[in-house]
C-alpha cells in the first residue's frame, strides 16, 4: 500500500499531523522511536487543558486519539533513510521495512546535548531547566542560577526577574558573553555574574543545592536554567535536499514546506521556536494542511 504521508516523528508536531490527515481520509505513515527530548521532565506547562500534563500522559492521550482513526498506521522504529522514487518516497526503517508515501512530513524534533559540567544531568528536569516560560512558576521567588556560554544569557536574566528577583549568572569561563553594558546592567540591578569555570553541581533528590566552582568556592542555589545545545535528530538533507539555517534547522515557509518538492517540516525539527508544546502542535496542524493543498491539487487533475 502507498500512504499519502508519511510523518517522522511523534511528537507533538508529527501527531497533530497524523491527526489533521488522518481525519482528512488520507493514509498516513506515522514513525515514532518513542525517545521523546521532554521525558527528562516532571511535567509540560503552557499548553491550554494540559498544563502541569506529564509528557508519558500527553503521549499516551495524544496516541490514543491519533490511532482511533483508521486512516493513521503507527510504526515503533526509527527511520534510517528517505529516498525520492519517481512519484514520491520511499521510507526505510531500522527493521529493514520500506514504506512508500507521496509526501513527507519530517518533525522528529531535537535532541539535547547538556554542559560539561559535572552533576547536571543529574538535575535536568528536575530544578534546572531550559525555557523560563515552561517552568519559570515553579521555581518562582527561588534562589536562581542563570549556567549559559550563549550570548542570548542577558535576556534569560532579564526574562527571569519575572519569577524570581534572585539571580546569579554563571558563564563557565565564557566571560565574553557579556559585554560592558550587560554587565553594568546587571551589576545596577544587583545581580552577580561569576566567570569562574564550573567545577560540580551537588544536591539531593535532583534537586539542586550548591554550584562549585573550580576555585573552591559555592554559591547555594535551589534552582535555574541552563542553555543545552540543541542538534537535530534526523539528517536527511543530501537525500532529500531541503535547504537548512546555519542553525541547523529546516527551512520552511509559512505553511511547513521545505524548498524540496513534497517535503514538510513541522516543530523543533525546522526549529519553529518557542520550543514549546502548543508551537510544535499548531506548526504540525499546518504543514498537514499544507500536505493537503498539494494533494488536493494533484488528486484535482486526475478527475
Amino acid at each position: 500500500m502507498k500512504y499519502d504521508a508519511a510523518i517522522v516523528g511523534g511528537g507533538p508536531a508529527g501527531l497533530n499531523a497524523a491527526l489533521v490527515l488522518g481525519r482528512a481520509r488520507r493514509k498516513v505513515a506515522l514513525f515514532d522511536n518513542s525517545q521523546a527530548r521532554n521525558m527528562v521532565t516532571h511535567a509540560s506547562h503552557g499548553f491550554i487543558t494540559r498544563d502541569g500534563v506529564e509528557p508519558a500522559e500527553f503521549r499516551r492521550i495524544a496516541y490514543e486519539e491519533v490511532l482511533g482513526y483508521p486512516t493513521v498506521q503507527h510504526w515503533e522504529t526509527d527511520v534510517t533513510d528517505i529516498r525520492r522514487t519517481k512519484d514520491g518516497f520511499t521510507i526505510y526503517t531500522k527493521a529493514g521495512e520500506q514504506i512508500q508515501a507521496r509526501k513527507v512530513i519530517l518533525a522528529a524534533g531535537l535532541k539535547e546535548k547538556l554542559p560539561d559540567i559535572e552533576g547536571v544531568a543529574d538535575y535536568y528536569g528536575k530544578s534546572l531547566f531550559a525555557c523560563p516560560f515552561c517552568d519559570g512558576w515553579e521555581l518562582r521567588d527561588q534562589p536562581l542560577v542563570v549556567i549559559s556560554d550563549n550570548p542570548m544569557a542577558f535576556h534569560k536574566v532579564k526574562l527571569l526577574q519575572n519569577w524570581s528577583r534572585d539571580v546569579i549568572v554563571c558563564t563557565n569561563g565564557a566571560a565574553d558573553i557579556l559585554n560592558s553594558d550587560q554587565r553594568e546592567q546587571l551589576e545596577a540591578r544587583r545581580i552577580r555574574v561569576i566567570d569562574t569555570p564550573i567545577a560540580t553541581l551537588t544536591g539531593q533528590n535532583g534537586m539542586l543545592e550548591k554550584v562549585h566552582f573550580t576555585d573552591g568556592s559555592f554559591i547555594e542555589r535551589s534552582g535555574g536554567f541552563i542553555d543545552p545545545a540543541q542538534i537535530s535528530k534526523i539528517d536527511f538533507k543530501e537525500a532529500l535536499g531541503y535547504q537548512t539555517e546555519d542553525n541547523g534547522g529546516i527551512v520552511i515557509d509559512a505553511m511547513g514546506k521545505t524548498t524540496a518538492e513534497g517535503v514538510f517540516a513541522a516543530g523543533d525539527t525546522a526549529y519553529v521556536m518557542p520550543s514549546q508544546l502548543i508551537y510544535a502542535a499548531a506548526s504540525g496542524s499546518k504543514a498537514a494542511m499544507s500536505v493537503m493543498g498539494e494533494l488536493t491539487e494533484e488528486n484535482w487533475q486526475l478527475l
